[in-house]
């Protein structure tokens, strides 16, 4: 178990600090040490990015319409392998453009560019040598994320359905930079040359 006090500012002076506990089942401290394991953790927002670019971005908010097990299963299977096609078409425009990182390559733009090159159904095939990027790849390096990624943070608001009590004074009211500073805790103190 991994120990840290989690201390978030926000842009406009907000501090909140927390204790997080990680429970890990990697036991070598020297090969695994505490303060990677918890940018690690923080870090699995690229996982749920992914979650969020299924429901929101390809699927538009919209629910899966099968109404049976194996009807579900194929709309999943369909949904990832578009995610998948698209991750790959990134990964093709991040190899023929040397210096760019994946992480730079927007999946909303992604996705638009090939929904707009299935609907127009213009220069599918062509006689000239094929290209890693080709219109996809052309506008997804238009459109490039910043080249330092920032933490990911976002405003907590009420739902009108929760069964939880919002505090209103506890979360911020819009998205706002912050910086995150992680202390691992040995032996109930701070441990100081853990810093991040």
């Amino acid at each position: 178990m991994v120990e840290a006090g989690i201390t978030i500012t926000l842009a406009d002076g907000t501090r909140r600090t927390e204790l997080w506990r990680l429970l890990t089942s990697l036991l070598d401290a020297d090969r695994y040490p505490a303060t990677e394991l918890l940018a690690l953790y923080h870090r699995r927002w690229q996982a749920e990015t992914c979650y969020f670019s299924l429901k929101s971005t390809i699927l538009d908010q919209r629910v899966l319409r099968s109404r049976s097990v194996p009807g579900l299963e194929q709309e999943i299977f369909a949904l990832l392998t578009a995610y998948q096609t698209l991750i790959r078409a990134a990964g093709d425009v991040t190899i023929a453009s040397e210096g760019v990182s994946a992480q730079r390559v927007s999946f909303t733009v992604l996705f638009q560019a090939a929904a707009d090159q299935i609907i127009a159904a213009r220069g599918i095939a062509t006689a000239d040598a094929v290209s890693l990027i080709g219109a996809i790849g052309r506008a997804v390096l238009d459109n490039l994320l910043p080249e330092h990624p920032r933490w990911r943070v976002k405003a907590r608001f009420r739902k009108s359905a929760s069964k939880y009590t919002f505090k209103r004074g506890d979360h911020p009211r819009t998205v706002q930079a912050y910086t995150l500073d992680a202390q691992v805790i040995k032996n109930g103190y701070l441990d100081d040359g853990a810093n991040r």
